[in-house]
Order: C-alpha cells, then sequence, then structure tokens
C-alpha cells in the first residue's frame, strides 16, 4: 500500500488568476462564466478546496480541445 506523501502528483492546479495570465485568451470573468454554467462540462476542470477553487490544468487542456461549436 503507497503512503499518501509517496505519490506522485503528475498534474498542475492553477488558480483563475494564473490561468489566464498562462492562456491570455481567456479572462478571468470567462473562466467564471464557464464554471458557473458549467459550459461543456468545464467543471471538471475545477477543484474547490475550501473557498479557493483552482483549474486541473490537464482537464482544462482536455476541456479546451472538446470545445468544437463553430
Amino acid at each position: 500500500m503507497t503512503a499518501i506523501h509517496d505519490r506522485k502528483i503528475e498534474d498542475e492546479y492553477l488558480t483563475f488568476d494564473q490561468a489566464t495570465r498562462r492562456f491570455p485568451a481567456f479572462t478571468e470573468g470567462s473562466l467564471r462564466w464557464h464554471r458557473f454554467n458549467n459550459t461543456g462540462g468545464f467543471n471538471r476542470c475545477v477543484r474547490k478546496i475550501g473557498r479557493k477553487c483552482v483549474i486541473s490544468l490537464s482537464e482544462f487542456l482536455k476541456w479546451i480541445e472538446e470545445q468544437t461549436d463553430l
């Protein structure tokens, strides 16, 4: 059995502010709008810890690839 501290972290988590700096096509307001409306299942990207919300980078990139509204 593996202890929690022995597990390898394979994902990166970003605050909404950090995500907007890394992906300037998105504003903080647009990310919050997608979260509020769960656009295309966006909430699977979000982890809420207490009052803090963070975005899973790997899930966010998958979510972007799935958006095909043209």
